[in-house]
């Protein structure tokens, strides 16, 4: 029974992140004025025959679903977030939503690229007058989604500032941003094709908004796909744990050391360490834990006597604690 209360006393809570109740409600916001202003923009785009804002309003309709998915990865995270299924809680559920958002960009860059082409060798008259308002009006809705997303695309931490970004939100924040730019590029072409004539100047802009796109899914597909594959083992907090270790009063080598981001800006860390001395691993779990960023530390400890320690013996003389090393 008294091994049973230990070991009561030892569980801890798997949930490292606390969600984005804001985020996800100004989400689901954003969601339905972007499904509003997509209809309109297809719509419009549709009867006045313009290509950049036909390409605008597709490229909001993607939009629209990767914005739900969005919605739907906090959801999900929230409701599973107690499940024992899930080893280190529920925040990955994030990260895949913003993966797949990255995927619709890709997808949207492809259509705007071979729609804008189609009209350059294929063009036809475009109904200006009616086609500027319509851009101008989803222009002003995007610039309002952004809004309401950016205070939680600009958190940030003073040391580690890119990894502690929500990338669920920061995924939905690109596509409306992506919007607003190619929301621009639409106005130009249209307004450039009014005044000048240049009706060129409507597909080609839709080209350089596919390029636009294409580069900001790249980044990240590269951020969420770090994160899903436990890519992290350059990290700062990586090296702060090597000098932790390697500054330790008690002399001790690492033989093995993973660490995996569980939360934003919160990691996992498996450290198994070599060393002649008798020492608990509380002694290093105690150590590492002066950096708030590790939430999960697991120490095992290996002894030697034939290990070739550099320095002297310990100036401390730490107690064993054999149950520590659970």
């Amino acid at each position: 029974m008294s091994y049973a209360i230990a070991a009561e006393n030892w569980k801890h809570n798997h949930v490292f992140d606390s969600g984005n109740p804001l985020a996800e409600k100004n989400t689901l916001r954003v969601v339905v004025l972007t499904a509003a202003m997509m209809v309109a923009e297809i719509v419009c785009g549709w009867m006045f025959n313009s290509m950049a804002l036909l390409a605008d309003g597709w490229h909001m309709s993607s939009h629209a679903v990767a914005l739900g998915l969005s919605v739907l990865a906090y959801a999900y995270a929230r409701k599973f977030a107690q499940d024992p299924r899930f080893a280190f809680g529920t925040w990955k559920i994030e990260i895949l939503g913003g993966y797949t958002s990255s995927l619709f960009l890709v997808g949207v860059a492809v259509f705007m690229f071979y729609e804008s082409l189609t009209r350059l060798f294929h063009p036809s008259p475009i109904l200006f007058d009616q086609a500027i308002p319509v851009a101008v009006l989803g222009l002003i809705v995007n610039l309002v989604c952004a809004w309401l997303l950016k205070d939680g695309h600009h958190e940030h931490d003073e040391h580690h500032d890119h990894h502690h970004h929500d990338l669920n939100l920061r995924s939905a924040y690109m596509h409306v941003v992506a919007d607003a730019a190619t929301s621009v590029l639409a106005i130009s072409a249209l307004i450039g094709g009014k005044i000048w004539g240049a009706n060129w100047l409507d597909p080609v802009m839709g080209i350089s908004g596919g390029v636009l796109v294409l580069v900001w899914a790249n980044g990240l597909l590269r951020d969420t796909g770090r994160v899903l594959l436990d890519a992290e083992m350059n990290a700062p907090v990586v090296a702060e744990i090597r000098d932790v270790i390697r500054e330790s009063p008690v002399a001790a080598e690492i033989c093995d050391l993973h660490v995996w981001r569980v939360a934003k800006g919160k990691y996992a860390c498996v450290l198994s360490l070599v060393t002649p001395h008798e020492v608990s691993p509380d002694y290093f779990r105690e150590r590492l834990g002066i950096h708030d960023e590790l939430v999960h530390v697991t120490v095992e400890i290996n002894r030697s006597n034939h290990c070739a320690m550099i320095r002297t013996s310990p100036t401390i003389d730490p107690e064993p604690n054999p149950a520590a090393a659970c």
